[in-house]
């Protein structure tokens, strides 16, 4: 009995050291998911990427700007490590982080700041009447009548600037502050060996397009100051790409229900768009905020976001529909814009979540990382994105302080996870 006792439990050992090799080798083969193959410890809060600090320099080195910080930040665009354009509304007061104050006349408990971003740089800066159906032309007496002092909550200077790589700025395009009322969105046509730069101004309606040092304004698309929906109006565009040729898209936009279509000069070619049911549209080519388009340059599919109905809907050069697909319900989607990279994916920055998405062109979600908060690397609100030749990736954000952030790729970085590079086939 005390020998076949000793053997069951001898059996049992056995199988469990079995087992237990078995799991041993599971584990020791289960994948990495993290943007750092084989990493010890940590998260990937910056999915692969470390934020740079202090990047970019203080407002306040630019003479006339001490005690100012950046504005809402619109867009981005890096021409180079060494040139990198950004786009803000105005600057805002540079004043320190406030301390925990309780709030009992507004109610129990209730305490200012709350957590996460203490002041929202897109509804204190100018203008007002950011949304859709806002009316642009009363964006400026919006501000000012809920509150607004010029020079003191906000200030209508620096609007353009470009960076070097160490983000001292190296340009101030100043001379055209007074004729922008919400600059957009920044950006060079990747196709274009002059490297011509264009912005979007969609409370003014038009999109002007400048040499490469801003000295001279060359063409103004759109009617200046006048909203419309025919070949020679837009009614609040929000952004633009490029096909091969030059020729290239609009989306029009806040308040406008089209995206349209130029030939490389400017020309007016056709446009397709219909007012949409605003939050459950399913229709093709029906949508609310146009806010986002991109082109695929391996095959000219045009992606457009339809931000108010949550969803990405795709067409062919001519406007034609192909297909389309969700980002999220209510409270987990609210794109605002998103690019397509060299390699072939799509990213798009949810404002909702505070995430940077990829997906394939099939619409099929591969990964997604972003940390919300106003310390280095933490973002509110993206709203540009662009990467340099060497693999940098900027965003601009209308929502967090500083406005714009730069992250470096970690040593090691799995590629999968990093924003493929630039599209410049006209520049190398």
């Amino acid at each position: 009995m005390i020998k076949r006792t000793m053997t069951l439990i001898a059996g049992a050992l056995s199988f469990a050291a079995i087992l237990a090799a078995g799991f041993q080798a599971q584990a020791q083969e289960a994948t990495s998911y993290a943007a750092i193959p084989g990493q010890t410890g940590g998260q990937d809060a910056f999915g692969g990427y470390v934020p740079q600090v202090g990047w970019p320099k203080p407002l306040a080195g630019i003479p006339g700007s001490e005690g100012w910080t950046f504005g809402a930040g619109q867009s981005v665009f890096a021409e180079s490590p060494d040139r990198v354009f950004y786009l803000q509304r105005g600057m805002l007061p540079d004043i320190p982080s406030p301390r925990l104050t309780m709030l009992p006349d507004l109610g129990p408990s209730l305490m200012y700041p709350p957590t996460g971003i203490w002041r929202n740089a897109t509804r204190a800066s100018l203008p007002a009447g950011g949304g859709t159906g806002s009316i642009a032309e009363n964006g400026v007496t919006d501000w000012i009548a809920r509150g607004g002092r010029m020079g003191i909550d906000s200030k209508w200077e620096n609007n353009i600037l470009v960076f070097d790589r160490e983000g001292n700025v190296i340009e101030a395009w100043t001379q055209w502050d007074s004729m922008l009322q919400r600059p957009h969105f920044v950006a060079i046509n990747p196709y274009d060996p002059e490297k011509h730069v264009w912005i979007v101004d969609d409370h003014k309606h038009v999109i002007h397009k400048f040499t490469n040092d801003g000295s001279t304004l060359l063409q103004t698309i759109g009617t200046y100051g006048v909203p419309g929906a025919d070949e020679t109006h837009f009614n609040r565009p929000t952004f633009m790409d490029w096909f091969p040729d030059s020729s290239f898209v609009v989306a029009d936009g806040y308040n406008g229900t089209r995206v349209v279509k130029f030939d490389a000069d400017g020309n007016y070619v056709t446009s397709w768009g219909q007012r949409g049911t605003n939050g459950d549209e399913t229709r093709p080519a029906y949508w609310n905020n146009v806010h986002g388009v991109a082109i695929d340059p391996e095959t000219s599919r045009i992606f457009v976001n339809d931000r108010g109905n949550r969803r990405i809907q795709v067409f062919d050069e001519n406007g034609e529909y192909l297909y389309e697909w969700s980002i999220g319900d209510r409270l987990a989607g609210n794109v605002h814009l998103f690019i397509i990279d060299s390699d072939g994916y799509l990213w798009a920055a949810d404002r909702q979540t505070h995430k940077m998405l990829k997906y394939d062109l099939d619409g099929n979600f591969l990964y997604a990382w972003g940390s919300y908060g106003d310390y280095p690397g933490g973002i509110a609100g993206v709203h540009g994105i662009s990467v340099d030749q060497e693999g940098n990736l900027y965003l601009a954000q209308v929502d967090n302080k500083g406005g714009v952030q730069k992250f470096m790729p970690r040593e090691g970085a799995n590629p999968d996870f990093l924003v493929g590079g630039p599209v410049r086939s006209a520049w190398e």
